[in-house]
């Protein structure tokens, strides 16, 4: 598991405070009922120094969640963005960082209609280890449903939400599994508890839908573009339970696991139970997009260090 590197400062309602001193009243509102949206971002080290991936894009879903959730932002797109620079910079990082943004209703009660509560917004950033120390992973289905519509709305990153998967990750440590795939209400393949999934099938990479009660993650965005570039066919559809274990190859993708292949499902193994072929080649493409390496989408950067 990841290990948080502290910092000296957090940025919290448009000011840099010291971590120590970022702290929350016990009565705010999301401490009791999950009323909180974030994300989760990295920053890469590239030749031309440190450069955050995709922050426009985890920002624009952010005020996306919480537009979801009838959750104001006091903040544009572009002010997020400045402030995250702007941190990064002033904690001097210059290797890779994980980067936390939250939005979530402050002090105010215990009434459910949060909506004359305060909403507060910060962003932590520290450095941290892989999340998972394995190269392969061996995953169990969970016997926990994946939440989604018509409960909640699964495309909203919301805090709350995140107990559904805190059951389903205890319950596969506990039954010696590093990770566990959900399905969704209707028996297909959802997701991760906090990643998207691809399976391989004779070449082709296979993706479950936005209808399956998943988050419409960033990297698995990424995947499905920088693989059809490299002209890898991607569909995206319904992935019955039994082709986890009869596909070629299978990986999870998001902003803290990167791309980490899944090498056993339910100890059942996949193919000869190694990464194959193609997960290895997607795990570079991606290695080579997020180091600055791959012009074509450096787009996606931002220096937090910008040349003069």
């Amino acid at each position: 598991m990841m290990s948080i590197g502290k910092q000296k400062f957090v940025w919290m309602n448009g000011e840099l405070v010291e971590w120590d001193r970022a702290n929350v009243p016990i009565l705010t509102h999301a401490l009791h009922y999950g009323t909180a949206v974030f994300e989760g971002i990295r920053a890469y080290k590239t030749d031309s120094g440190l450069s955050i991936f995709r922050l426009k894009d985890h920002m624009r879903r952010l005020k996306g969640s919480a537009h979801v959730y009838l959750m104001d932002l006091p903040y544009s797109e572009s002010e997020l963005c400045e402030a995250t620079t702007t941190l990064l910079a002033k904690n001097e990082m210059h290797d890779s960082a994980y980067i936390r943004p939250i939005a979530f209703k402050a002090e105010g009660g215990i009434n459910l209609d949060y909506r004359e509560v305060p909403t507060w917004v910060a962003i932590v950033a520290f450095s941290f280890n892989k999340y998972h120390e394995k190269e392969g992973l061996d995953v169990c289905v969970s016997s926990w449903r994946r939440t989604g519509e018509p409960s909640v709305p699964s495309l909203a990153k919301a805090s709350g939400h995140y107990i559904n998967a805190v059951l389903a990750r205890v319950e596969a440590a506990q039954n010696g599994f590093d990770e566990a795939i959900f399905l969704d209400h209707r028996g297909f393949v959802s997701e991760g508890t906090g990643e998207n999934i691809f399976i391989v099938r004779n070449g082709t990479l296979h993706t479950p839908p936005l209808s399956a009660a998943i988050l419409e993650g960033i990297t698995r965005d990424t995947v499905r573009t920088i693989a059809q570039d490299q002209d890898l066919k991607v569909q995206e559809r319904d992935i019955a339970r039994a082709e986890l274990y009869t596909c070629d190859e299978a990986f999870f993708t998001g902003t803290a696991v990167e791309i980490s292949p899944i090498v056993s499902v339910d100890r059942r193994k996949i193919d000869d139970g190694n990464p194959g072929p193609v997960t290895r080649k997607v795990q570079k493409l991606f290695s080579n997009v997020v180091s600055g390496n791959n012009r074509q989408y450096d787009h996606w950067l931002t220096p937090v260090y910008p040349k003069a």
